[in-house]
Parts: structure tokens; sequence; C-alpha cells
């Protein structure tokens, strides 16, 4: 049977790439590991840690096409970061002028949640560990 380890990593293609970049490192706070420029594809690729364990590829391409979000599409649905407090984490980002929704309760594990949007309207979970 197949072992899979781990998830190594989630790519994420954005519309603005300087103003994605802001997002996950100024915002989110994740820490850019390497950045590089693939002019083959006229194409950035930044490889983001979360808190050292997963990495997010943040890549930009000439004109993507945009993303079905709303109503549910078929693919992934979003992203979810752990955190030790929502209402910490909610409050902290809040700070950058991102909108959340209120913080609710998963009703199955009975631990609080949130959701907001990266710059391209990627779907984003905070969910309390």
């Amino acid at each position: 049977m197949l072992k899979l380890n781990r998830v190594h990593h989630i790519a994420i293609i954005c519309s603005d790439y300087q103003k994605s970049k802001h997002f996950y490192t100024e915002v989110l706070g994740l820490k850019a590991v390497r950045e590089v420029y693939r002019e083959a594809r006229q194409s950035y690729k930044l490889d983001l840690e979360v808190n050292g364990l997963y990495q997010i590829e943040l890549f930009s391409f000439p004109n993507p096409p945009a993303r079905p979000s709303r109503p549910e599409a078929t693919g992934l649905r979003h992203l979810a970061f752990e955190v030790d407090n929502v209402e910490e984490a909610k409050q902290e980002i809040e700070k950058h002028g991102v909108v959340l929704e209120d913080i609710r309760i998963d009703e199955f594990t009975q631990k609080r949640f949130t959701f907001f949007a990266d710059p391209d309207g990627l779907p984003i979970e905070l969910y309390e560990g």
C-alpha cells in the first residue's frame, strides 16, 4: 500500500504577485524561503514556510484565469491554518484591514474557526488547535 508521509507543499497561483507576496509574508507572517523569477515562463515562484513544517509555493503567471469560488466549485475548497487562539489571530489579521467572518464553533469538534480570503479570493480558514 502507498505510504504518504505528509503534505509537501501547496501551490497557489496569484493574479498580483506583489500584493499576494505582501499578504502571505506580512499579513499572515509566513517566512519567505526562496524567491526565483523564471524568465521563460514570465513567472515568479516564492517558497513560503509555515512554522518550519510545510511549504506554500506562490506563483505568478501572465493573465491567469479567475478561480471559481462561490457557489462551491469542484477542486480545492480552502486552505486551513491551525492557530492556538482564533480570536487573537483574527484580531492580528484585522489590523491589516482584512475582513474575517465571525468566529463559529465546529459542530463536531467544538473547536473555534473563522474564514477570510486572500487577495484573489482564495478562502482561508483559521482553526483553533
